[in-house]
């Protein structure tokens, strides 16, 4: 056998027995409202084959759970402006689990941020920037979301003081585009290329 035709043989069989990429969705939630954009966003990150995806709230995350996530989303009610003491708690803690792990942190991994809000002026991107801002000191390659029009954002909000109140069908939507879209680049980054 060739020395070209082993390694791509071997290369071959290495990327078939890689296990898929795995994505940890964590958030809080206080109301409900936060669960349920959580649940929108795990059905688009589902939609997307060859992906693993864990579904957790911030108090039921394990150590284990962080260090085996190639993609952690993070979602978070907005309280005063800011992102809720749980999920500050939560990233202290993923940092704490990459650095014991001995793993260099975040690099070659994906994260992103969600939240909800009683008002449309409550912080929402405060919150999202102060997560992101904490996810890009621990090296992680950070996904956005697109919205309805196209734009680029953040990721993926909810104004739940409306009427009806609530997460509404449109805010699920825009979760769910937001799921798929982070399980498709993280499946990307974390997939070895084949030959």
């Amino acid at each position: 056998m060739s020395r070209f035709l082993l390694a791509c043989t071997l290369l071959t069989a290495s990327a078939a027995a890689a296990p898929p990429p795995r994505i940890l969705i964590a958030y809080h939630s206080r109301t409900g409202n936060t669960e349920k954009m959580a649940a929108a966003v795990r059905e688009g990150a589902a939609s997307v084959p060859g992906v693993e995806i864990v579904l957790r709230k911030v108090a039921d995350v394990t150590s284990d759970d962080i260090v085996k996530a190639d993609g952690i989303v993070l979602g978070t009610p907005v309280e005063w402006g800011n992102l809720s003491a749980e999920a500050k708690a939560f990233l202290d803690r993923v940092g704490a689990a990459l650095a014991k792990a001995g793993a260099t942190y975040g690099e070659g991994r994906t994260a992103a941020v969600f939240c909800t809000a009683g008002s449309p002026s409550n912080g929402q991107e405060m919150a999202r920037l102060s997560a992101i801002a904490a996810f890009l000191a621990m090296r992680f390659v950070i996904v956005g979301g697109v919205n309805q029009e196209g734009f680029g954002s953040l990721g993926p909000q909810a104004v739940t003081a409306g009427k009806p109140p609530g997460v509404n069908d449109s805010d699920r939507a825009d979760a769910r585009r937001f799921g798929e879209r982070f399980a498709r680049i993280t499946r990307q980054l974390r997939t070895p290329a084949t030959p």
